[in-house]
């Protein structure tokens, strides 16, 4: 095999434990100079513990050896940063078994920073390909380290130890254990990577200007006007100073480490920009520059490379075409943005993929006193995306609210994974624009997905969906600064019995249930009064949350009800506390009278928020209440079905094109322990007689052809046949109807409710799997429930429990109730079958005879086609913009 010619796709860039990013690729044999120049870095010591020996040297022989690879039963991964080799892992296949021995080298500098577990996931992934399935390691006792990396890797490992030396051995195919292992190391580096963006040291501002029409100039001076933690760096090359700060003609020529380059020049300069900023060791980019990817084919050209050069040299990119980046953080205060107004320090994240909105999104954010903690524009996306801040909000831990303006995925499968565990912990709102229109690249692979099944697959994940920045701010100020209800009763009360006619009509509307009538205590009602009712609200045990709604008198301001009302709230104990709504003088945000002070002056917990009116105040009650529901109910287990043969199935996928054949799609479900009603075709009336002795009378025998497959028990089907001459009359009847000479006859089915099971491919949220109930009915109003990959048992329970006819399931009009476990354990099936097999790109099952008994499926298709580019699963990588390339 050629050397150079290895799988482009075992090219990837990851992020190690300290957030720095390296860039693995197999050896080839133009590494030799650079092997020996890694290998004289090496510490005799770390020499040893790798070659059991001296080995000062590597031998023209040997050297050859190392570099010359087939990448199949000898493989070996560099890992690079920038021109050097920092890292080599390789296994050499074991003749004639199914095991190889693996064997690492990390540079002593570079130790510690948990390039041994990549290294050997990627080495791990490539032996699968090769059919390799044990690695063994010869280590030394004293080599802890790698001992460690062996021992923590979650593969089942056995070990014995004989003069001084283990010998260790494990199977590496994927396990529980190993993927969590991965996964967690995953949160943490990426968590890292997106928290030294976000508290930098010290900050270059490359582009700065006195022209204040200019960029260089407003970032320049929102980064004074913040009183940023650290120095702040102007590089201009002509001038001395910048707005009184001293310049530097280049970043090289600052004295300091930099640890944050902010970028503000023309497209055109970025390259010269970026050979600064890589000699120069600066260890994170924020571009704010345009004239990128959004520009077409030269621009994108441009985007890539300086993501790769950034990423090969250990730095991570925001943007470009970014608005910037924000941190309220005292030890921090950054605000690299080029909106001159930003919120107070606050407790609520806020990721918005679009530059052009985030100004006019922060200035709302401040109006309605809405504080962030920390604030990302990602502009063009190109590396630093919304999943790299889900991990690192889920433990930073001055973030309690997780807020989204996305308009696209970079990864929709491992978003719907980061977010649902995030939202285990902390409520995740998104606005997802693009609702109504895809665009035009995505329109070939694109999908129709109704609202209703997008607005599941969100819930699923714990995303709380909102249609506008107007609705995700409603929803930000409850969950930012009152806790989540511990259920769906709702006190209403106030002074307004118009309002709270208005407020229980909302409630009522949106799912809640009211805890009595609403109270009214007169327009006439003082403070006291007021107050009295609000106490006696929240310490009714048979409420879960409050509406407040207040006109003010014209003789008492109304601030004195504002004082009466947290006066209440502040004497209540930690169990009485409940959330609090109101239509407090119709303001939008938290007012002053109702705010308690956070940290920096921003309103803080127990603020309560007001709406300027009743139907947005309990929209946002009813979404916080929705979410608490959901997180409070099972997780659920990602359950393995029985009776499960993924090599055989991938094997039929491989081999079929486009749509498989019935006879593949049959071989292709057996192999997940789905079993389709037994049939055959027949092309003449006595071949369909035949076929009928065969399968044992009664019969159906059915048209073929797109329009009759799904319907075959209606107009193109004959039911129960049980004679020959049923039989030939119905082919006649069939063959007529169809104007093809082909039908099929297939064993009687159990009478049931006819069900569809399927799986497709949405541009937003991945491989989904579908249920409702088959018919023309249910096509013509959308009544399918979609759940996104992976899905848990509990997932596939409530998929069967969503169609809005699913209670026909449940004995709904007197009809006999259909055994939902076996529809459930269908589901889990097909869900493990697109998880296995990612060519499988889109699946029916329709009919599905579901009776008390089981469910039989009556008919299915499949289409296989190259798996989706971008997964969540195998080793960690980050994002790819496009083909690998050998970095020399």
């Amino acid at each position: 095999m050629d050397p150079f010619d290895y799988p482009k796709a075992w090219e990837a860039d990851v992020v190690l434990s300290d957030g720095g990013t390296v860039h693995l690729r197999p050896v080839v044999p133009t590494d030799a100079d650079a092997i020996l120049a890694f290998h004289g870095r090496l510490s005799d010591r770390t020499r040893y513990l790798r070659y059991f020996g001296a080995y000062p040297q590597i031998p023209p022989r040997d050297l050859q050896r190392f570099t010359t690879v087939d990448h199949h039963d000898r493989v070996a991964f560099v890992a690079k940063l920038g021109d050097d080799i920092i890292a080599v892992a390789r296994y050499e296949h074991l003749a004639g078994t199914d095991s190889a021995e693996v064997a690492f080298v990390v540079e002593d500098a570079h130790q510690h920073r948990g390039l041994g577990p990549i290294l050997l996931e990627h080495l791990a992934a490539a032996a699968r390909e090769s059919d390799i399935r044990t690695f063994v390691a010869e280590v030394l006792a004293e080599n802890s380290g790698m001992l460690g990396v062996f021992r923590a890797a979650g593969y089942k490992l056995t070990r014995a130890m004989e003069e001084g030396v283990f010998h260790l051995e494990f199977a590496i195919d994927p396990t529980d254990e190993s993927v969590a292992v991965a996964r967690s190391r995953e949160q943490a580096a990426e968590a890292r990577s997106v928290h030294n963006l976000l508290h930098p040291r010290s900050v270059a501002l490359i582009g700065a200007s006195a022209d204040p029409d200019k960029i260089g100039y407003a970032v320049l001076g929102n980064l004074l006007r913040a009183d940023f933690a650290g120095p702040v760096y102007p590089v201009n090359a002509e001038r001395a100073s910048v707005r009184g700060v001293r310049a530097y003609p280049s970043v090289l020529d600052i004295p300091d480490p930099v640890d944050l380059a902010v970028v503000a020049v023309p497209a055109a300069s970025m390259d010269d920009v970026m050979d600064a900023c890589l000699a120069k060791g600066v260890k994170a980019l924020v571009v704010i520059s345009s004239g990128f990817a959004e520009t077409g084919p030269h621009g994108e050209s441009a985007e890539r490379r300086l993501v790769d050069e950034a990423r090969a040299h250990g730095m991570r990119v925001i943007g470009p075409n970014a608005l910037g980046v924000i941190n309220t953080d005292p030890r921090t205060r950054l605000n690299a943005t080029l909106a001159p107004r930003i919120p107070g320090r606050g407790r609520t994240g806020f990721f918005c993929q679009s530059g052009a909105l985030g100004t006019a999104i922060l200035a709302d954010a401040t109006a309605r006193g809405l504080g962030l903690s920390t604030f990302v524009s990602a502009g063009n996306r190109a590396d630093v995306s919304g999943n790299d801040l889900l991990q690192y909000w889920e433990t930073d831990p001055a973030t309690d609210v997780v807020l989204l303006y996305l308009e696209s995925f970079g990864n929709p499968r491992k978003f719907a994974r980061l977010a649902r565990r995030l939202g285990r912990v902390k409520p995740v709102v998104a606005v997802k624009s693009g609702r109504n229109a895809v665009l035009p690249a995505l329109a070939a692979t694109s999908v129709e997905v109704d609202e209703a099944g997008v607005a599941a697959l969100f819930e699923q994940a714990g995303v709380i969906r909102v249609e506008s920045i107007a609705q995700l701010f409603d929803t930000a100020l409850l969950l930012a600064h009152q806790p989540l209800p511990r259920g769906r009763r709702v006190a209403i009360a106030g002074n307004s019995s118009a309002i709270g006619v208005l407020a229980a009509d909302a409630a009522l509307s949106r799912e809640l249930e009211l805890a009595g009538a609403p109270v009214d205590v007169g327009a006439a009602a003082g403070p006291d009064v007021f107050a009295d009712a609000v106490r006696a609200a929240l310490r009714d045990p048979d409420v879960d949350s409050l509406v407040v709604v207040f006109v003010p008198p014209l003789s008492i301001p109304g601030t004195a009800y504002a004082r009466a009302i947290r006066d209440v709230v502040a004497d209540l104990g930690p169990d009485e506390r409940k959330p609090i709504v109101s239509t407090f003088l119709a303001t939008e945000g938290i007012p002053d009278e109702l705010a308690v002070p956070g940290p920096g002056g921003a309103p803080g917990r127990g603020s309560i928020p007001s709406y300027p009116s009743p139907e947005r105040a309990v929209l946002a009650l009813a979404r916080a209440t929705r979410y608490a529901s959901w997180r409070a109910a099972p997780k659920g287990a990602l359950v393995r079905p029985e009776g499960v043969d993924a090599a055989t199935a991938r094997e039929i996928a491989a081999s079929g094109v486009d749509e498989l054949s019935d006879d593949e799609t049959v071989r292709l479900l057996a192999s997940y322990g789905i079993d389709v009603v037994p049939y055959r075709v027949a092309t003449s009336a006595d071949a369909a007689v035949t076929a009928a002795r065969e399968l044992g009378f009664p019969v159906a025998v059915k048209a073929t052809g797109e329009r009759f497959w799904r319907r075959a028990d209606l107009a193109g089907a004959r039911l129960d046949l049980s004679t020959p001459d049923s039989v030939r009359a119905a082919y006649a009847d069939m063959t007529e109807l169809s104007g093809t000479e082909e039908v099929y006859v297939q064993r009687m089915a159990p009478r049931g409710t006819g069900c569809a099971i399927g799986v497709q491919d949405d541009p937003s949220f991945g491989t989904l799997v579908s249920f409702g109930l088959s018919g023309v009915v249910t096509e013509l109003v959308g009544d399918r429930a979609y759940r996104a990959l992976p899905l848990t048992d509990v997932d596939a329970a409530a998929l069967v429990r969503a169609p809005k006819a699913a209670p026909l399931l449940t004995g709904y009009g007197g009809t006999e109730p259909a055994d939902l476990g076996a529809l459930t354990d269908l589901v889990i099936r097909i869900a493990a079958l697109a998880e296995d097999v990612p060519r499988v790109r889109w699946l029916a099952m329709e009919p599905i005879l579901a009776t008390a008994a089981g469910a039989q499926v009556v008919r299915a298709r499949v289409k296989v086609g190259p798996p989706p580019s971008l997964q969540d699963s195998g080793p960690r990588r980050l994002r790819s913009l496009g083909a690998g390339i050998i970095r020399k």
